[in-house]
């Protein structure tokens, strides 16, 4: 299998916010962007605070905050506003960001505020689980006759110590949920803390004023400590297992933090000297024994080996490297040893920008999400309105006791549910992209993510997508007057200004024919048609017929001779020399790996395919009927791909456009998802939402399919968060469940969203190694 090798330091991730932003848009250069921590948040209705307490401070352009990760993606006006500002914002809206500062002395103790959080609500579980062990035992033994006639305490001693030993566990394990609940009161706002601290407290309250004040109450009345401690250890454990859950959906983003060593060996004066690979400078020379990773980009100088990049490109094959290739920091060196410059060290490697790629897709927000937030901002008011009926209409309609009236007020409150809801899209997110990042798919944004899904036509660029990008030169016919060796100089000269690839392929042929390349002189590219330039004082034209014609440099033997090669699927160029036809240039391209598999696996899930190029229609004719594609667009100017793309979506269509060309990269912007190929140039894969860091078009077939089960996913999770709270609060208010069994069904409903979530990890699909 032919495939590119990566090119370090090309990844540019500066653009993978918006489309527009790659058609033109200057971007103002106050705006700056940053991920930073929240703490504190526990459900959907939190994220809607902190985004809405955000985006009233003046100068924020946008905030996401992702709930499964716990932090918010700021894009903020730094002219008008400050981190302090956003950190006071959020501050009076109950929570707590984190400040880049903080964040660099975390990264230096390698503790974060997950893990701190993590390890504090561990501790809190089990302190609770302690005492809630013999509460509820001596609360279920306390209902047996044999008990208290064993025991030589009376109930109500019985119950003082059950006070005892239930005001730690609300109180002190407890204590989370009553401040949170505490500060959202004060800013006249309430989320899943209220709903918690309402239903344990009233319980803990009702109960702790039988013991204290056994007066007010006639006869025996029941206590519910055992209620208030048992709904304490059971969400408290449900957020241990979330926690737990959660940090799993990060493991991509950790298995390429792994990748990168943190010393390196340089050369300095033939000496070899370890290093920091935080010292690590461009322009070292660094050496890589076998069986070592490679710490940063480069470019061999000296030696020859085979490298293992699946860990970048998801390729299992290793590729062969020796002197001149390039080497990605993060990859294995398999069998030989090599020396090697840096080029790219530091946030500017591309393992480094992929981190930061992926980081910042899964911080992002899908529009699916959208439902779900409008849902969250209205969710828990609802649920205490609903909970204050059922306890008027059980006790003041229907006659229950107090006591009934009152578990099933706390049934209610405590079934609610809305961390499921906040938790449904964001895990699944981050997930997929992982997931996606470890096959060589790499997703910009979820918006991006969330489309792909619902593509019904698939544009594809002939060059380098649908053909290997590699042309060869196969036939030159030189006309009268000139010779090869001059006319094939000429070409090439002018030609190694170009990055096109049949430019590349003239200029390789001319170095097997060990020709020596003079300098040009005023060259000029005209994309779409071909390049001019002057070599030796004679003026030299290269490209198609169309530009041929332009210059009115005519010759019937131009149409015959490229008339024959285009009939045998090659491409012609026209060699001109001072105003006459010199030679006509015939190239051809090899098929990509798993074409025609992949435009067949396409047909099959009911995508239209389109191929595009600037080929004319009997070459593009030819070359569509290998590859399995009947819709062809020939003859399309660079400038015109665009103007495809968008007359097919005006025809209703979801457009994905595959490319890899500086000139694919308005088209790609353009489509409702752009796809960039591996070996693409820098703008191209700026301006796509996606790209695929192998040369594989099996590539495309996993983005759709990755796509279709995320948002699969996501639809399930968001399925059972609704469902949960429909069944299970109704169900509630009509006294069907115990708060007891309502709180453990709560705990694990947001477990079983991130679970769900986490089995895209093992999703399997057609083209993954």
């Amino acid at each position: 299998m032919e495939r590119a090798p990566l090119t370090p330091g090309r990844l540019d991730v500066s653009g993978c916010t918006r489309n527009d932003e790659a058609i033109g848009k200057v971007n103002d250069t106050a705006m700056k962007t940053l991920t930073l921590p929240v703490e504190g948040m526990t459900c959907a209705s939190c994220v809607a605070r902190v985004e809405r307490a955000l985006t009233k401070v003046e100068g924020v352009k946008e905030a996401n905050v992702n709930l499964a990760m716990e932090n918010v993606a700021l894009t903020f006006d730094e002219s008008k506003t400050n981190v302090n500002a956003l950190a006071s914002a959020v501050e009076g809206a109950g929570y707590k960001l984190t400040l880049p500062t903080l964040e660099r002395e975390i990264a230096q103790h390698e503790i974060s505020p997950q893990q701190r959080s993590y390890r504090k609500l561990k501790k809190e579980f089990l302190f609770s689980l302690i005492l809630a062990i013999p509460i509820i035992a001596i609360s279920m033994m306390s209902m047996m006759g044999w008990f208290m006639r064993w025991s030589p305490l009376e109930m109500d001693e019985v119950n003082t110590v059950l006070l005892i030993l239930a005001t730690p566990v609300v109180f002190v394990a407890g204590k989370r949920f009553y401040i949170a609940a505490w500060t959202n009161a004060k800013h006249f706002a309430a989320n899943m803390n209220t709903l918690v601290a309402i239903g344990t407290g009233v319980a803990y309250l009702y109960s702790a004023l039988i013991v204290l004040f056994p007066a007010w109450f006639s006869g025996r009345a029941t206590v519910y400590f055992d209620t208030a401690s048992t709904i304490i250890v059971l969400i408290l454990m449900g957020r241990l297992l979330e926690a737990r859950a959660k940090s799993k959906t990060t493991d991509a983003i950790k298995k390429l933090m792994q990748l990168q060593p943190k010393t390196a060996i340089i050369v300095r004066d033939g000496t070899e000297v370890e290093i920091e690979i935080d010292n690590a400078a461009v322009n070292d020379i660094m050496r890589i024994r076998p069986g070592e990773q490679i710490p940063v980009d480069g470019i061999i100088t000296n030696g020859y080996t085979t490298i293992d990049e699946s860990m970048i490109t998801g390729e299992s094959m290793p590729v062969e490297k020796s002197t001149g290739d390039n080497v990605t920091g993060g990859t294995i060196n398999k069998n030989g040893s090599i020396d090697f410059r840096a080029i790219a060290v530091g946030k500017n490697t591309v393992l480094a920008q992929i981190i930061t790629l992926v980081e910042n897709a899964q911080g992002s927000k899908a529009p699916i999400q959208r439902l779900a937030d409008r849902i969250a901002a209205v969710f828990v008011p609802i649920v205490i309105g609903i909970a204050i009926v059922a306890f008027v209409v059980w006790y003041y309609v229907v006659g229950a006791a107090f006591t009934d009236a009152m578990i099933n007020f706390i049934a209610v409150l405590i079934i609610a549910c809305p961390c499921a809801l906040g938790l449904a899209t964001p895990t699944a997110i981050m997930v997929g992209t992982g997931r996606g990042a470890s096959m060589g798919v790499l997703i910009k944004n979820a918006e991006s993510l969330e489309r792909a899904h619902r593509i019904d036509t698939m544009v594809f660029d002939k060059t380098g997508t649908i053909t290997a990008g590699k042309p060869s030169v196969t036939d030159i016919v030189i006309y009268d007057g000139y010779d090869e060796e001059t006319v094939l100089s000429r070409a090439a000269a002018v030609e190694k200004r170009s990055e096109h690839p049949l430019a590349k392929a003239i200029v390789e042929y001319a170095g097997q024919k060990n020709l020596s390349l003079v300098s040009v002189e005023s060259f000029n590219s005209r994309t779409g048609f071909g390049v001019t330039g002057v070599v030796d004082g004679d003026a030299v034209a290269v490209g198609n017929s169309a530009m041929m014609k332009e210059y009115a440099i005519r010759d019937e033997k131009i149409e015959t001779v490229a008339s024959q090669f285009t009939e045998q699927g090659k491409t012609a160029v026209v060699v001109a020399i001072n105003g006459g036809v010199a030679a006509v240039i015939a190239l051809s391209d090899t098929m990509s790996p798993s074409v025609k598999e992949t435009m067949l696996k396409l047909q099959e899930m009911g995508i239209h395919i389109i191929m595009m190029t600037g080929d004319n229609a009997q070459t593009a004719r030819v070359i569509a009927k290998q590859a399995g594609i009947e819709d062809v667009l020939s003859e399309v100017l660079p400038h015109e791909k665009a103007r495809k793309v968008k007359e097919t979506q005006s025809l209703g269509k979801i457009v994905g456009m595959v490319g890899d060309g500086i000139n694919d990269a308005p088209a790609l912007a353009q489509a409702d998802v752009g796809i960039a190929m591996g070996r693409g140039t820098a703008i191209s894969l700026e301006t796509a939402d996606i790209a695929l860091m192998k040369s594989d078009l099996g590539g495309v077939i996993n983005v759709i399919n990755l796509s279709r089960q995320t948002i699969r996913t996501i639809k399930q999770n968001l399925f059972w968060a609704f469902i949960y709270n429909v069944i299970g609060i109704p169900l509630a208010a009509f006294g069907f469940l115990n708060p007891v069994i309502a709180a453990g069904a709560m705990a694990l409903s947001s477990v079983s969203v991130v679970s769900n979530s986490l089995r895209l990890k093992n999703m399997r699909l057609p083209f993954a190694k």
